[in-house]
């Protein structure tokens, strides 16, 4: 699972990393606001942890950026403030969930679980692009001429595709997320799990491909 954390204290941005991989999340750290956006654009990540004082943005206007832009990834607001009217104002711009400093970092981890766990709850069962659908309870890809029941590593890799349509994603990114950092798999099987679901769209009559460009990565495409 990845998160990003946009804290501009570097010691505990350090510290709280440090805790977050060892409880095997993937962990981008930034240290001001403009790069939390910055990151948030490129990147798909399960949550943020996003402190609300930070440089250039504050964590508030980062957050609103974010919900008026669509994106809905669970976010906990990290701050020193602890007021009732401070809470009130992350969680009305969209805040998941909100942990004042000083923290325990069980309590910290507690809340990061129970945020992606209840978004991943309210998560649509089906994505469709177009004539395919995944159902995501299955792991059956189908079209109007059949269906294939993935692999779990297939479901995850096309799973991570149909969520950012048209955005290309690296095979280092595939390989953090789906095989996890310490995995000691090498980087060219995700080209062999891709070619496994190239296979699969072609046998479906489907239009959509898997796109590759050398050294970008792979994004998932409507056939014209």
């Amino acid at each position: 699972m990845r998160l990003l954390l946009a804290e501009d204290e570097k010691a505990l941005s350090k510290a709280v990393t440090e805790i977050l991989e060892r409880n095997n999340y993937t962990v981008d750290a930034v240290y001001d606001g403009q790069s939390a956006l910055d990151y948030l654009d490129t990147g798909n990540y399960d949550g943020v942890i996003l402190d609300i004082m930070m440089p250039k943005i504050d964590g508030i206007s980062v957050l609103k950026k974010i919900r008026n832009r669509g994106n809905l990834v669970p976010v906990l607001l990290l701050t020193a403030k602890s007021e009732i009217d401070d809470k009130v104002l992350g969680l009305d711009a969209g805040a998941n969930d909100y942990l004042a400093k000083p923290f325990h970092f069980k309590e910290l981890l507690a809340r990061i679980r129970a945020m992606t766990r209840i978004q991943t709850a309210h998560t649509s069962s089906r994505l469709t692009i177009g004539n395919i659908t995944l159902d995501r309870a299955t792991f059956e890809l189908s079209s109007a001429t059949g269906s294939f029941r993935l692999a779990n590593k297939e479901f995850q890799m096309l799973e991570l595709m149909m969520c950012n349509p048209h955005q290309f994603i690296s095979a280092d990114r595939f390989m953090e997320k789906i095989w996890g950092y310490d995995s000691e798999a090498e980087i060219n099987v995700v080209w062999v799990y891709i070619s496994y679901l190239r296979k699969k769209l072609t046998a479906l009559h489907a239009n959509v491909q898997i796109k590759a460009v050398r050294n970008v990565g792979y994004s998932l495409e409507v056939l014209p």
